[in-house]
């Protein structure tokens, strides 16, 4: 069995077995250093000379090549032995291979290892709203495999690929962690998929046995500390009650204006704006509660009250999309955005979303707010300015039918297709 070269790794996490199993399927063998200590050995100047970031899973190969990330060591491996069948065997098919093993590593692996640190408090606090966010995302990409795998033996081709190792070897600490008995059930596909690779001959002893979580992983708050009670203080002398004796007039007055007087709280401009009659609250549990579509829905029902006299709609774009990269962290930003938008509430409503795909998005969406301005509602926000407004004419019908898309979540622009929205309300 030829050998790669040397994989400082943790064996037992998945990175670290999806690489393995690479090799292991396609006839190669990885050295692992004989000892290794994570958070020690990776620090120590001999490490960072090689691998500056000091990340693993990091691969030197025996003729010096040093390489660094766990997809593209697993490509490389795989690429190692082209007869293994685990890259595809045209174009298109290593095409859909790079898809499902994109999707696995953004949409299944990277919520898993953001609960997980939340879960056991590590690297960040505990937030309850994230959690239920990471789950909705793994379940969602969840749903797209398991009616793919219902007619497929395998993701791509009628053999194992590397996609398939790559999911089994998410999908197996999944089900340690997030995908409980509930959830198993009603994915059967998957969980065949993953006792199908993990137990093939050549990949048994690497991926191990695998333990089926009965109910997810929960967040458990630090007990707290149990003070002891002080013991109780004697009660101190009364002191003799002074004489009260009557104050003039002028007396009065004095000690009144002594008393500190709470300043009145200084009214919104937006306040003053003339009265509208369009309810924004009205229209929010109108959108909450019925379709946004159709006769009866959330547009008929804003048709019939909207006030252009003292509401404006408004396009809102983030100005760096070229930055964003995976779509959910994409979609964390808005929320972080409408987060601090808070102190506008009663003055807007808005709907925005992520359009397109990982590394290849746009964020984009509408607005309705108080009065002809956008800035006075939503400079509250401190990244206000990290996106471009534009009002919209409803009259017009390009921009009427991107505001109906925005709010019904099935918007598209130049080809990216709307794959995750926030309302603020």
């Amino acid at each position: 069995m030829s050998s790669v070269g040397t994989l400082w790794t943790i064996p037992q996490q998945p990175n670290g077995k999806r690489i393995r199993a690479v090799a292991a399927f396609a006839g190669l063998s990885l050295e692992l250093p004989a000892h290794y200590t994570h958070f020690e050995d990776n620090k120590k100047p001999e490490f960072l000379s090689k691998f500056p970031l000091g990340k693993i899973p990091a691969l030197e190969a025996a003729d010096g090549f040093k390489l660094t990330e766990t997809s593209a060591i697993a490509r490389y491996v795989a690429g190692l032995a082209p007869n293994s069948t685990l890259l595809g065997s045209d174009l298109k098919e290593a095409a859909l291979i790079d898809q499902w093993v994109s999707l696995t590593d953004s949409e299944i692996a990277a919520p898993g290892n953001i609960i997980n640190r939340l879960v056991n408090g590590r690297i960040v606090p505990y937030n309850k709203p994230i959690h239920t966010a990471m789950l909705e995302h793994q379940l969602r990409a969840l749903k797209v495999v398991e009616q793919h795998l219902a007619t497929h033996t395998f993701l791509v081709t009628e053999r194992i690929t590397l996609a398939d190792i790559t999911l089994a070897s998410v999908i197996q600490r999944c089900v340690e962690l997030t995908f409980d008995a509930a959830v198993r059930a009603e994915h059967p596909s998957v969980i065949r998929h993953l006792e199908t690779i993990v137990n093939q001959p050549k990949l048994k002893e690497i991926f191990g046995e695998t333990t089926y979580v009965e109910k997810a992983v929960q967040y458990t708050p630090p007990a707290k500390e149990k003070k002891e009670p002080k013991p109780a203080a004697a009660p101190a002398p009364k002191a003799p009650k002074a004489e009260k004796k009557p104050k003039k007039e002028e007396e009065d007055d004095e000690d009144d204006d002594l008393v500190p007087k709470e300043e009145p709280k200084p009214k919104n401009p937006l306040d003053f704006l003339p009265k509208s009659t369009f309810n924004l609250e009205d229209w929010k549990r109108a959108y909450s509660n019925k379709d946004t579509r159709g006769a009866g829905g959330s547009l008929e029902w804003f048709y019939e009250n909207f006030d252009p006299a003292g509401f404006s709609i408004w396009r809102v774009d983030f100005k760096y999309n070229n930055e964003l990269t995976q779509t959910f962290m994409s979609s964390n930003l808005i929320g972080g955005f409408f987060n601090r938008l808070e102190a506008s509430r009663k003055y807007l409503f808005g709907s925005m979303g992520v359009l397109g795909h990982t590394n290849d998005s746009i964020i984009t969406g509408v607005v309705i707010l108080r009065g002809p301005d956008v800035k006075p509602v939503v400079e509250v926000a401190p990244d206000w300015e990290s996106y471009v407004y534009e009002p919209i004419d409803l009259k017009d019908e390009k921009q009427k039918a991107f505001f109906e898309s925005a709010l019904a979540w099935d918007l598209e622009v130049d080809g990216k297709k709307w794959v995750d929205g926030k309302n603020f309300k």
